[in-house]
Parts: structure tokens; C-alpha cells; sequence
């Protein structure tokens, strides 16, 4: 049978020394390590979450900035294209103008080369009648 004697007081005592000492020098120094690490995982872990926060909030102002280039391109585009347009109109209208002009002087020539034509004409159309008539008759008239 086990006696009880001082030797079990030692062993308590022992045990209690052991523990004290292992939580000193082992436990302590590893929970802080663990403690730190910890906290380094939670700040990376934050600091991961701004990162991903602060990339959404680029992204979304990079698209709205491309969506607002894109409009403003468009707008001036369309204004560029209208000022072509108004443009284009004006040149096919001074074309038209000087085209009128122009075909307006080349009636006008016509028309005197005409009336000088005929002034020539009707100046000769005596001799005319005159020789178709002798040439009709086959003789003076």
C-alpha cells in the first residue's frame, strides 16, 4: 500500500515549481508570440480589406471618368459632326449660287450670240431669197 508522507509534499511542491517555471519561461512567451501574430493577421486582414475597399472605389471612378470622356466625346462629336454639316451646307450653297451665276451669264450669252446670229441672218436673207429664187426659177428675179 502507498503511504502518505513528505515525499508527496515535495512532489506537489515540485509540480507547482514546474508549472510556475514552464508557464514562465514556455507559455507566457508563446502566447505573446501567438498574441502578436494575431494582431499582425488582423491588421493585414483590415489592411486587405481598405486595399480591396479603396480598388472597388478606383474602379468605380475610373468607369464613371470613362463613362463621362464617352459622353463628352460623343457630344462634341455630334457637335463637329452638326458644324460639318452646317458647313457643307454653306459650300454646296455658294456652289449652287455660283453655278446659277454662271449658268445664268451663259443663257445670257447664248442669247446675245442668238440675237447676233439672227441680226446676221435676217441682214442676209435678202441674198438668201434671192438665190433660192433664181435657183428655183433658174433665172433672176
Amino acid at each position: 500500500m502507498v503511504s502518505l508522507n513528505g515525499t508527496v509534499v515535495i512532489q506537489i511542491i515540485n509540480f507547482l515549481f514546474l508549472i510556475w517555471a514552464l508557464n514562465a519561461v514556455l507559455y507566457k512567451p508563446i502566447r505573446r508570440i501567438l498574441s502578436q501574430r494575431n494582431e499582425k493577421i488582423t491588421g493585414l486582414e483590415d489592411g486587405i480589406d481598405q486595399s480591396e475597399n479603396s480598388a472597388l472605389e478606383k474602379d468605380l471612378a475610373l468607369k464613371s471618368g470613362i463613362k463621362k470622356a464617352r459622353e463628352n466625346g460623343l457630344k462634341e462629336k455630334e457637335a463637329l459632326e452638326n458644324e460639318a454639316r452646317a458647313e457643307e451646307a454653306k459650300i454646296i450653297e455658294k456652289i449652287n449660287e455660283k453655278a446659277r451665276t454662271d449658268l445664268a451669264e451663259i443663257r445670257e450669252k447664248i442669247a446675245k450670240e442668238a440675237n447676233e446670229a439672227r441680226l446676221a441672218l435676217l441682214k442676209e436673207v435678202d441674198s438668201f431669197a434671192e438665190d433660192i429664187s433664181r435657183r428655183i426659177l433658174g433665172r433672176t428675179v
